[in-house]
Order: C-alpha cells, then sequence, then structure tokens
C-alpha cells in the first residue's frame, strides 16, 4: 500500500533531495513549508543554498502539471503540494504557529485520505510527540540513521594462534585468509591477540586491497616533538603519515589528541618531507553556549577567537617558551613562511586546493553536503584530514549520527583510498579525562 511522506521544513532544508527518496509514494509538501523555505532564500549559507535548490526543483516539477493534484516524480511516486483548514483539537491549546499549520495538514491528509498511511517527516523532536499525541505517525528523517556508539571505529580485534602472530613478525606481513572468522575492511587496524597468551599480540594495518596484514609505519622518533601515547593514536599516526591515504577521519572525545596528532604529521609532511606545498588549516565557526555577538577588528581580529584552539596546538609543536613569546615568537612564524595557512571553512568554498595538507577541525558540526563541499575542494596531491568528537555537536540543523564527519565515516568505510580511527583514551590530563568521562 502507497503511503502520504508530508515534509516539515527542516527535512527539505537539512536534504533538498528528500523529495525523491521516499520511492512510489506520495511526498506532500505544505504550502506553510514554501513560505518558510522562502525565509531562508537570501541567506548566504548553506540553509539558504538548500532553500534555493528546493525553491528550483519544486518550480521545475511546477512545470509538469498541478501541484494540487499530484505532480509524477521520477522514483515513481507523486509530488504534491497543500494547504488545509483544518484545525487542532483545541483541547491540545495549540495556536495557529507555522509548526502547528504544517501539522494540521498531516492531521488533514490522515482523516480525508484513511486509504493511505499517512507520515509526518520531521526532525523537530517536540513535533514529533505532538504528532503521536494527535495519532499521526512521526518520523525523524535520515536515510542512514547510525547512532554515535555504532560509528564505524577503524578497529578490529582477532583472535589468533602463536605461531601465526610470530609469522607476521618474520615476514613482515599475513594473508587475510589465515585469520578464521574475521571479515576484512582496506585499510582497518587489527590488533592480534593470542588465543593462549594474552600478553602476546600484534598490531596491524590492512591493506588497500584488503588481502594482507601489514606492519604499522615506523615514525623515527617523535614527530615534531608529538609521540603516540596508546593504541589507537599509533594508529591515527600510521593514517597521517601514510601518503597513500588521501582522506583520513579522527573521531573521539576532548582531549584524545586528535587535533594535535593531525597538526604534527601535516607540519612533518610540509616543512621537513616537503610533500605538500603548506599545511591549511580550518574550522567551522560555532559559538560554545550564548554568543557574545559581533567583534570589533578587521576579518583576522574577528577570527582570532575562534582559531586560538589552532593557534595553541600550533605553538605547543613549535615549543615556545614565555621567553619566546615575551620576544615575540608565535605561529605567525610559520604562517610568514607560507609553511601553514589558517583560515575558516567559509574561504575554502568554491577553491581548488592542490598539493596541501588539509585539516579539517571541529568536522562533526558540518552537515554532509558541507563535507562534500570542502572534499570536493582537494586538488591533485592533496591530503585531507577531518576531526571531531561525534558528542559534542554544536550545530542545531546535525546531530551525532547525520553530521558531516560520521557521513564520511559510514561512506568512506572500506575504500582503498580513505581510512579512519576513534580515539578512546584522554591524553590531556588526568582532570580531562575523569571529567570526559563522568560530566
Amino acid at each position: 500500500m502507497k503511503k502520504n511522506f508530508v515534509l516539515d521544513t527542516n527535512v527539505l532544508l537539512h536534504d533538498p533531495n528528500a523529495i525523491l527518496t521516499f520511492g512510489d509514494n506520495d511526498v506532500i509538501i505544505p504550502i506553510y513549508v514554501i513560505e518558510e523555505i522562502d525565509r531562508f532564500k537570501k541567506e548566504l549559507s548553506e540553509l539558504g543554498r538548500n532553500a534555493r535548490v528546493v525553491g528550483r526543483m519544486i518550480d521545475d516539477y511546477r512545470h509538469k502539471g498541478h501541484l494540487s493534484d499530484g505532480v509524477p516524480t521520477p522514483t515513481g511516486g507523486r509530488l504534491r503540494v497543500l494547504f488545509t483548514n483544518q484545525k487542532l483539537p483545541a483541547e491540545m491549546g495549540i495556536g495557529q504557529t507555522m509548526d502547528h499549520r504544517i501539522l494540521a495538514v498531516a492531521f488533514d491528509l490522515k482523516e480525508r485520505e484513511p486509504d493511505k498511511a499517512t507520515i509526518f517527516i520531521t526532525k523537530d523532536t517536540n513535533l514529533r510527540i505532538k504528532a503521536d499525541a494527535l495519532g499521526i505517525r512521526a518520523e525523524d528523517y535520515d536515510t542512514e540513521k547510525v547512532t554515535a556508539d555504532e560509528i564505524y571505529s577503524g578497529v578490529a580485534e582477532v583472535q589468533a594462534s602463536g605461531e601465526e602472530i610470530d609469522a607476521f613478525y618474520r615476514q613482515g606481513n599475513l594473508p587475510v585468509e589465515k585469520l578464521k572468522g574475521y571479515e576484512p575492511i582496506a585499510n582497518q587496524f587489527v590488533h592480534l591477540r593470542d588465543e593462549s597468551n594474552g600478553a602476546h599480540g600484534a598490531l596491524g594495518r590492512l591493506d588497500p586491497e584488503a588481502k594482507n596484514l601489514l606492519p604499522l609505519l615506523k615514525a623515527r622518533g617523535s614527530v615534531w616533538g608529538i609521540q603516540a601515547r596508546n593504541r589507537e593514536q599509533t594508529f591515527a599516526m600510521d593514517l597521517l603519515l601514510d601518503d597513500r591515504i588521501k582522506l583520513v577521519s579522527l573521531a573521539g572525545k576532548a582531549g584524545t589528541g586528535k587535533t594535535l596528532l593531525a597538526l604534527a604529521a601535516g607540519m612533518h609532511k610540509t616543512s621537513e618531507e616537503g610533500l605538500f606545498q603548506r599545511l591549511l588549516v580550518s574550522r567551522p565557526i560555532f559559538p560554545l553556549g550564548r554568543d557574545i555577538g559581533f567583534l570589533p577588528g578587521d576579518v583576522e581580529d574577528k577570527l582570532n577567537p575562534w582559531m586560538q584552539p589552532i593557534f595553541d596546538n600550533v605553538e605547543l609543536l613549535m615549543n615556545l617558551t614565555r621567553k619566546d613569546k615575551r620576544q615575540g615568537r608565535s605561529y605567525r612564524e610559520l604562517m610568514d613562511m607560507g609553511l601553514i595557512e589558517i583560515e575558516p571553512l567559509t574561504y575554502i568554498r568554491g577553491r581548488s586546493i592542490p598539493n596541501q595538507y588539509i585539516i579539517v577541525d571541529e568536522a562533526q558540526n558540518l552537515t554532509p553536503h558541507e563535507v562534500k563541499t570542502i572534499i570536493t575542494r582537494a586538488g591533485d596531491q592533496t591530503k585531507v584530514v577531518l576531526t571531531g568528537d561525534l558528542y559534542q555537536i554544536d550545530n542545531p540543523y546535525v546531530d551525532s549520527s547525520n553530521n558531516g564527519l560520521s557521513y564520511v565515516i559510514n561512506r568512506f568505510r572500506g575504500k582503498a583510498i580513505a581510512g579512519t580511527v576513534t580515539l578512546r583514551k584522554g591524553e590531556r590530563s588526568e582532570l580531562a579525562e575523569v571529567a570526559s568521562d563522568l560530566l
């Protein structure tokens, strides 16, 4: 039986192509959604872009027939734009806000077309609760819903015999067919554990063809003064220093070293090995808590508070003492030398960026489309590193399962050109680690 899917405004602003994701069912857009989308169309943001795309798409369908009657979609369904005079039950004490008018369309449709199941699709939690109270089936919109705990970690623990582990050390590789019960994934890290001796084991990473387990890259000493302190950091450094891997995703809670490791590897590849023209570091701009309003000064002055976490990490890598800072030494030395460039994501869009080591910090605050826009900026010989904490999201339009970082991790799982690691253990300080676990 075909269904009626009534879409809320936030669904179309999140994904302009949502109209085409419901197969041969009817997609209903309340006229009030069009009014709300119209308010966003002039914004110079992701929401503004999506609003304009939605407007053009619906206008294209308008030329194919009457939207009130239904226009066929390529998936075999119909697109309808409807309004209603239906009032919600007075017992709910609900005024005629725009959200409630949208909900009233779904309520009216449920009564007028009982032969079809009516499903209200919205990303607004409270509106889903109200719909449920009205007897309307309501669902979140997410074509690839995965909780943060289910995100691919990039690491597997595999039981092996002592002989197989010894052979791995001796020969420098181990064919995956010898690992019983293990389903290989390209570039996945494997912790081999001896079945009979828990203290005996080995660390490796599958090759891009997922046929052989290979030893990790051996970094000579520290990388810009930074050494891996735990297993996951060792895995992360392996990906960051491997020139074959063009896209690296590092997820983990605060203090696990994601940004610092990425910066250290980027500076090593840029300044010491000279494999990249420069290190480009960027991050989205979202305030923590209540915003303090407009900041004075020129563009650089306005950006400094947002970029300060990056500056702090770069100065840590430079090993600057208090005396050095009093004498005026800072991260600007590297910028003046052309080795590092730090800028907000606003200025990356539209560019083609060849031969650079790009780090996008706080990538969990990006939408899937924004991440796609950034990665597709990468030119020849460019490496992209995304870092972020899936549990610290400041963007109100994404959550832990549909943000840009989790989207990339899931889509690039098993691809020869990409690798990912979820860092577990905090290394910032004992206090930060305990606070991260308890608070």
